[in-house]
């Protein structure tokens, strides 16, 4: 689920920033440029785990700026293919469940990854799934198990200034990172199902 990757960036520390140790500048400025941000191709940042090396540093011309380049590894939410996960249901339609954790919001779970016999009930906008006899629901807020199916990367490059005339330039709006998961097998679903 979190793992440890290196990356080399360069950091820009501002005059502001001399008063600093040179060290400290330096994590402060690579956790404010990737705190709580998904890196492409790599994860969820997590947090700063250590710093490897760094440059000298250049003073930028014009703008006082001191670039150094800088190797470092960061932990970074990203699960692997298989892994079994915990998440609360957070809403549900009839394409699917959606589901987050405590700091990740972007999981989705297909109707077809959910169990035989699952059904979308439109009157109370759930899934349930009918098991010998017996009617489960898949409530919101209830804590669930899944199965990591895949992942979806979007690059968020800008595209220019946005329509806001256009309702749906909103809904475009995609996630960098999206988990698709599964609730298939045994001993998915909610949890208090399996005790």
């Amino acid at each position: 689920m979190f793992i440890l990757t290196k990356i080399a960036d360069l950091v820009q520390i501002a005059p502001a920033d001399f008063g600093k140790l040179s060290h400290m500048a330096i994590e402060d400025n690579i956790n404010a440029k990737y705190a709580n941000k998904v890196v492409q191709k790599i994860g969820l940042f997590v947090c700063l785990w250590d710093i490897l090396w760094t440059s000298e540093g250049l003073i930028g011309h014009g703008d006082g700026l001191v670039n150094v380049n800088v190797e470092f590894r960061m932990v970074v939410f990203r699960p692997f293919k298989g892994e079994v996960l915990a998440a609360r249901i957070t809403s549900q339609t009839r394409d699917g469940i959606n589901l987050a954790t405590d700091f990740f919001h972007d999981i989705f779970v297909p109707w077809n990854e959910l169990p035989d016999d699952t059904e979308f009930e439109a009157s109370e906008g759930v899934w349930i799934w009918k098991v010998e006899g017996q009617v489960l629901y898949y409530d919101n807020n209830e804590m669930v198990h899944f199965e990591v199916m895949g992942e979806e990367w979007r690059d968020q490059a800008p595209t220019g200034p946005l329509d806001l005339s256009i309702d749906q330039a909103a809904s475009e709006l995609l996630p960098p990172y999206k988990i698709t998961a599964s609730m298939k097998r045994a001993g998915l679903g909610c949890a208090i199902w399996w005790g």
